[in-house]
Order: structure tokens, then C-alpha cells, then sequence
């Protein structure tokens, strides 16, 4: 698995994550916000299926290796 997020687009979604999850705590409480997990997930490893299978990479410039 190679990350195929860039470092504003992990931070976007851990900010949404936790955003959305908050709303399972306070707020209107409902258990629609444990969907927050997905990007909360998705931004702390830097990895994204839909991005995989889309072939989307926002990770920028490519390193030689």
C-alpha cells in the first residue's frame, strides 16, 4: 500500500473526520457521525481505496528509487 495522499489532503480529511465524529458526542448525537472514522482513517495513513481505484495521487512529486 503506497500512500497516495499529499499532506493537505490528509489534513483536510482528519479535520472533517474529527469534525463529523463529533457529532456522535455532542451536538445532535446522532450515529450517522461514526462515518467520521472513514476520512479520520483515510487521512491518518495516507491512504485511500477510492483514490487506488480512480488512480488519483495528490501526493505531488513521485521519488525516484
Amino acid at each position: 500500500m503506497k500512500t497516495n495522499e499529499g499532506g493537505l489532503d490528509r489534513l483536510l480529511r482528519v479535520a472533517v473526520g474529527i469534525g463529523v465524529l463529533a457529532l456522535a458526542f455532542v451536538g445532535p448525537r446522532t450515529p450517522l457521525g461514526y462515518l467520521g472514522l472513514v476520512p479520520l482513517l483515510t487521512g491518518a495513513i495516507g491512504y485511500c481505496p477510492l483514490y487506488a481505484i480512480l488512480k488519483i495521487n495528490t501526493c505531488g512529486l513521485k521519488r525516484a528509487s
